[in-house]
């Protein structure tokens, strides 16, 4: 998720847990700075873009060493602010606030690999966009007013509950957005067998800033293609309309010894493409963006003498929907409106 939610639920979560055992601005402060920690590995340069993608959100999101640093940074935090006699709790607070962070970053589609060192699976479930206002604003409207009535907290007054309410809605938002997703995998399955397509992988996600609307992409071996469609819950289960685009598999066998295209086909889970343009070879994941705009696409390999290609250090371009025409689009299909997306 993005640094601002990630901020906003290490605080609330630090603060429900030390209560009115410290001041709320100490527990909402150190909960905002513990939940920043992890996403500090984004500062780390593996030396090209494809390593800088695959490992990102490694060892400092996974659930083992963030457990082994909890009682660490709980010691420096209650020497720090002279309160060793609430060491025990601050530890399960550091730990709460580090752990729930690779845990909502699960939620997102990109890939977290909160399992190591057991294994280096990069997990996601894909049920909320990366930045989505509904969850964050529960969570800092809910810490806002906790700190507000800070003085009428630690006094022993109400205060804590707005605290509690934020988390429990962004929660329960998240379960929404689980309950939703499995709804419109259920709706993109029947339609891609109304139209006699054989799945082998089905990716169901969010549209930016909503669980609303929702982005299908379904990989087709016979056909080497790829197929995108989006559906609204103002649909009404009226069904997906999907359009085919090429996916370049006949590639792979000639860049198969290229490092970069065997990472990003694993962390993708097969959601990619290849493609040739301007004499070199890119990859593109497929789950981060839409047609034809995607975060993550690298050029990999140039056309050298006799035709062979020389893999080259990756160059990543951004792609990103025009801000404008995006989100008039966004607007439209929350209505149910059937438009196609901007091109």
């Amino acid at each position: 998720m993005d640094s601002l939610s990630q901020i906003t639920l290490g605080a609330a979560v630090s603060v429900a847990c030390m209560g009115r055992r410290t001041a709320v601005w100490k527990a909402a402060l150190v909960g905002a700075v513990a939940g920043t920690l992890p996403d500090l590995d984004a500062l780390l340069d593996h030396g090209d873009p494809v390593r800088n993608m695959t490992l990102h959100r490694t060892e400092s999101h996974a659930l083992f060493w963030l457990t082994l640093a909890a009682p660490v940074l709980a010691f420096g935090v209650s020497r720090l602010l002279r309160e060793a006699g609430q060491f025990r709790r601050w530890w399960l607070a550091v730990w709460l606030t580090l752990v729930t962070h690779p845990l909502l970053d699960l939620m997102t589609v990109y890939g977290t690999q909160l399992a190591l060192p057991f294994t280096n699976h990069p997990f996601g479930v894909g049920s909320v966009f990366i930045i989505d206002p509904a969850y964050t604003l529960p969570l800092l409207l809910g810490t806002a007013l906790t700190l507000a009535r800070s003085r009428s907290v630690r006094a022993g007054g109400p205060g804590l509950g707005w605290n509690a309410a934020g988390l429990a809605v962004s929660t329960a938002y998240l379960a929404w957005g689980v309950a939703v997703q499995q709804h419109v995998r259920d709706l993109a399955e029947a339609s891609l067998a109304q139209a006699g397509l054989r799945v082998e992988r089905l990716l169901v996600t969010p549209a930016p800033l909503s669980t609303l609307v929702w982005r299908v992409v379904a990989i087709t071996p016979a056909d080497d293609a790829y197929h995108e469609g989006f559906y609204a819950l103002a649909d009404r289960g009226r069904p997906i309309r999907f359009e085919r685009h090429p996916r370049g598999e006949a590639l792979r066998a000639e860049l198969q010894d290229l490092l970069s295209v065997e990472r990003i086909a694993w962390f993708s889970h097969g959601f990619y493409r290849l493609r040739e343009a301007d004499g070199r070879a890119w990859i593109t994941d497929l789950r981060m963006g839409q047609e034809p705009y995607y975060s993550f696409d690298f050029a990999v390999a140039r056309r050298g003498e006799g035709g062979r290609w020389e893999p080259q250090v990756p160059e990543q371009v951004w792609g990103r929907v025009p801000i404008g025409p995006g989100l008039d689009w966004l607007g439209r299909r929350l209505t149910g409106r059937d438009v196609a997306p901007p091109r």
